[in-house]
């Protein structure tokens, strides 16, 4: 199963919580609270998303943590990648053809490269912005989702 994981699921989540107010400066203990979450993991995130580019940390008594960026410049891709590293579908993306043993006789590694393009293209075309907005009842995804959860009930 692909998935990404929970810190970066709760980077997400805390990331659009400030975009809603992209002009304010949050605290960890704050946004902790806010996302109900455990200080030392939003804590931990954040320092992230500041070595990421994502986040903005300021010192002193008006101190806590910005958007670096306006929430539509920031893309969830920019996220995964913060938090969990260079997207990479399989190993041979990753490591290159020295990654898997049988890479002098894959024909397929080129494909996976593209699908990994793909896949990297739909995250950075999604915004924090986009991400802090429900989206709207119609929306195809939400269609789908509906069909697969009806799916999984009967």
């Amino acid at each position: 199963m692909l998935r990404i994981n929970r810190e970066t699921d709760y980077a997400t989540a805390i990331l659009s919580l400030m975009a809603l107010q992209p002009d304010e400066r949050y605290s960890a203990a704050w946004l902790s609270a806010r996302r109900g979450l455990p200080g030392p993991v939003v804590s931990k995130i954040l320092k992230q998303l500041v070595r990421g580019g994502i986040l903005v940390s300021h010192r002193g008594a008006k101190g806590g943590y910005s958007l670096g960026r306006p929430a539509e410049d920031i893309s969830v891709a920019e996220v995964i990648t913060a938090i969990e590293g260079p997207i990479a579908l399989t190993d041979c993306i990753e490591g290159g053809g020295g990654a898997c043993q049988y890479s002098p006789l894959c024909a397929i590694s080129h494909n996976w490269s593209r699908l990994n393009d793909v896949f990297y293209d739909a995250l950075k075309s999604v915004s924090l912005k986009d991400m802090s907005k429900p989206l709207d009842s119609g929306h195809p995804s939400l269609k789908a989702m509906h069909q697969r959860v009806k799916s999984a009930v009967s």
